[in-house]
C-alpha cells in the first residue's frame, strides 16, 4: 500500500515539496494498480477477463508515464538522472559514484 503521510507537518512543507509528494504516492499507487492487474492476469482461466486485466494494466502504466514524466519536467535533479540513465544501468552507477566522490 502507498504511503500518503507526510513527515514533517504539511503547514511547513513548500507547496512544490507537496505537488511531487502527490506525485510520487500516485505513481507508487499506478504501479501498484499494474503489478496487481498482471498477478490477476497470470492467475485467470478466462481467457477474455485476462484480456481486459492486460488492458487494463497497459492503461494504468499510461498514467503512471504521464505522473514521471511531470515529475522529470518538474524535478531538475531527476531529469538530470534519468538522462544519464542510458547504457549499463550498473555501469551508470558506477560511473556516478566516481564523479561526486562515493
Amino acid at each position: 500500500m502507498s504511503s500518503e503521510a507526510l513527515h514533517v507537518p504539511r503547514e511547513k512543507l513548500r507547496r512544490e515539496t507537496l505537488n511531487v509528494h502527490d506525485a510520487i504516492t500516485s505513481l507508487q499507487e499506478e504501479f501498484d494498480a499494474v503489478d496487481w492487474y498482471r498477478q490477476r492476469a497470470d492467475d485467470c482461466d478466462d481467457p477474455s477477463l485476462e484480456a481486459i486485466l492486460l488492458h487494463n494494466a497497459h492503461e494504468e502504466l499510461e498514467h503512471a508515464s504521464m505522473i514521471l514524466e511531470w515529475l522529470r519536467l518538474n524535478d531538475a535533479e531527476l531529469n538530470e538522472q534519468l538522462k544519464e540513465s542510458e547504457g549499463s544501468i550498473v555501469g551508470h552507477e558506477e560511473t556516478a559514484s566516481e564523479k561526486h566522490g562515493f
